[in-house]
């Protein structure tokens, strides 16, 4: 589903992703590892589009076709998603009128009442939600858009305990993980610094990012394990 050859990207004139390779199958979750500055959310930006990541080498593909010059708006289009870390609040438009917008009005009714969004259907998007708050709004977007690739970045951070349980059965039915992998039409990329996610959403691969470059791979709680035990440049060094 996703093919990055050989990224190189710079961020105001300074490299960030150096020569990054990673693919993911169709029904594959992969998990992204790595300490803070390594270029993890600067990957999904990449990926998604966004301006200011200026891409100096390598290619990307998604289900087979060029994304590398696309913009944002048509990679959602071809069923990219990506659920912020920090979204930004948005004044003067509700939440509500944006899940609206993007699903049927009986599936908006339902996504805001099983992410328990109802109460907040009149406020403004973000606005002064708290950190459990704004990763249920996140995910009530996506849930409306139905991505065939689903980019989370840090969906456990922020979460009290009670919360990460809902975000964790949300991200599994994103994800399709009550089904088998050969039978799934989605995919996902998640960031974690903790781990806590994977108590909730089973992961196929993990992958460690330091210094801008993918540097082992491996089964997601061994890596993660091995990244508490020998830290992340303990990890760099080993390159299983």
């Amino acid at each position: 589903m996703l093919t990055v050859e050989k990224l190189t990207v710079s961020v105001k004139g300074r490299i960030i992703l150096n020569s990054l390779d990673l693919h993911i199958r169709r029904g594959e979750t992969a998990v992204l590892f790595g300490p803070n500055g390594s270029g993890k959310t600067s990957l999904l930006k990449t990926l998604f589009g966004f301006p200011g990541y200026s891409i100096q080498g390598g290619r990307m593909w998604f289900m087979g076709k060029d994304i590398t010059g696309l913009p944002v708006d048509e990679r959602a289009r071809m069923g990219m998603g990506m659920a912020y870390q920090r979204p930004p609040s948005v004044r003067g438009v509700k939440l509500g009128d944006l899940i609206n917008i993007c699903s049927s009005e009986t599936d908006s009714a339902r996504i805001l009442e099983r992410l328990n969004l109802k109460a907040f259907e009149e406020r403004e998007l973000n606005l002064g939600f708290s950190g459990g708050e704004i990763k249920r709004s996140e995910l009530a977007q996506l849930l409306s858009n139905r991505p065939r690739f689903v980019m989370l970045d840090e969906p456990d951070s922020g979460v009290d305990l009670v919360s990460i349980h809902l975000v964790g059965e949300v991200i599994r039915d994103l994800l399709e993980k009550d089904i088998p992998q050969a039978h799934r039409d989605r995919a996902g990329l998640i960031i974690s610094h903790t781990g806590h996610i994977l108590d909730y959403v089973q992961a196929d691969r993990g992958y460690l990012l330091f210094n801008g470059r993918i540097r082992c791979s491996g089964e997601p709680a061994d890596l993660l394990e091995d990244i508490r035990i020998l830290g992340y440049e303990g990890c760099a060094r080993c390159q299983k």
